[in-house]
């Protein structure tokens, strides 16, 4: 009796880990099943997503960053690819980005190789357009040759002029600070103006501190051109002309301008043309080293022409019967007749000349230069430079 129970009960014990084993082996075979499942899905869902990219970058030849998990464009930021997918091109190599994107910040980024015909793409990590030093900074350990701005549509080379001054963590800006409302310095040494605001754009574009340079029309030249250099562009109430482009660069118009006088109110109507200026008994101020002098030594040959140093100190000397006229601007010359009663503009809407202030650097500043282009180029398109103008008074051309 005790045998067969012992018989009996080893009998349980071995079916019991039969039983074990058959779970246990079916168990691995559902999850396995499960497992390959997922994996199934998983391609699945990221063939899928990296179709949907291909077939919009067929749309886009001029490149695109685009968030994965929602198909949108993002408009601002700074757009930066990983290492790990670079070198990734055509739909057969999309799917590496696609994964890699999802498992990282949901972003990828294309653009179209005109030299060997591929669409190029890649995992791109987004960083706020307050933080390009950051951006650089992921760029250079991430090997890569710039990073992009999505709002101003700026490639930034990791080796040019703007990473410098972003590494350097201050842009510093050359003006002469007598121009007002463009640029003008208190005795306190606080700049404040339209062109000093533009600058402050420029800035905040870099995620900069912005520093402010002097420096004066009779050696603004020599200033852009020194070397080292004292700053990196110089801005307030500089006309673009063709003679500065011949030894220096300057961007794209950021205010119209043109040539005018000031006077006194009380002789406004004495003044209809230059011929009416250009007379032995008119005395004309201006200052030296700018545009200014230069117009009235070309123009006026009858006229008694007086040279004074400070420019912020001629509308006064008018006023006061020191002088008859001054060369000015129709950016300039607002601020004064608001500013002082005895004073008019009679000329103001008949400039006699028409062009348009911007900003001077020197040469081989390519990506600068893109930069100061694409951020005023931003600043006309979002109504920046309109409720600037509106601002300071100023006729916005654009």
């Amino acid at each position: 009796m005790k045998y067969q129970t012992l018989k009996v009960i080893d009998k349980l014990r071995k079916d019991c880990w039969l039983l074990v084993a058959v779970l246990t082996l079916c168990s691995s075979t559902v999850l396995a099943s499960c497992g390959n499942g997922n994996s199934l899905k998983e391609q699945d869902s990221v063939a899928a997503i990296a179709d949907e990219v291909w077939v919009f970058s067929q749309t886009h030849p001029d490149g695109f960053t685009l968030d994965i998990r929602s198909m949108t464009e993002p408009t601002e930021g700074v757009a930066v690819s990983y290492a790990e997918t670079q070198n990734s091109y055509s739909r057969n190599q999309l799917d590496k980005v696609v994964r890699h994107a999802l498992k990282h910040d949901g972003y990828v980024g294309g653009w179209f190789n005109a030299e060997n015909g591929q669409y190029y793409f890649d995992s791109t990590k987004l960083f706020p357009e307050t933080s390009l030093k950051e951006a650089v900074q992921f760029g250079k350990e991430n090997g890569q040759h710039s990073v992009f701005i999505l709002s101003s549509y700026t490639d930034v080379p990791l080796d040019g002029k703007v990473a410098e001054i972003v590494a350097r963590g201050t842009l510093l800006i050359g003006t002469t600070g007598d121009y007002r409302p463009l640029s003008f310095c208190e005795s306190d040494g606080t700049y404040w103006g339209f062109g000093i605001e533009v600058a402050q754009e420029m800035a905040n574009v870099l995620g900069v501190e912005m520093a402010l340079v002097k420096t004066s029309w009779p050696t603004l030249t020599a200033d852009v051109l020194a070397e080292p250099q004292t700053f990196d562009f110089a801005i307030g109430g500089i006309t673009i002309t063709d003679a500065r482009r011949e030894t220096m660069v300057m961007s794209e118009g950021y205010l119209g301008n043109g040539k005018t006088i000031l006077c006194r109110a009380s002789e406004s109507d004495r003044y209809k043309s230059l011929a009416d200026i250009d007379k032995a008994e008119v005395v004309v101020m201006v200052n030296p080293g700018g545009l200014n002098e230069k117009f009235a030594k070309e123009n006026l040959t009858h006229a008694t022409i007086v040279i004074h140093e400070k420019n912020e100190e001629i509308p006064a000397l008018i006023a006061e019967g020191k002088a008859d006229v001054m060369i000015t601007e129709i950016t300039e010359a607002p601020y004064y007749v608001q500013a002082d009663a005895r004073l008019a503009a009679p000329l103001l809407n008949n400039p006699f000349t028409r062009g348009e202030i911007g900003v001077l650097m020197q040469k081989g500043q390519d990506d600068l230069l893109e930069l100061v282009n694409n951020t005023i180029r931003k600043m006309k398109a979002d109504g920046t430079l309109r409720r600037m103008c509106e601002k300071y008074g100023l006729v916005y051309a654009y």
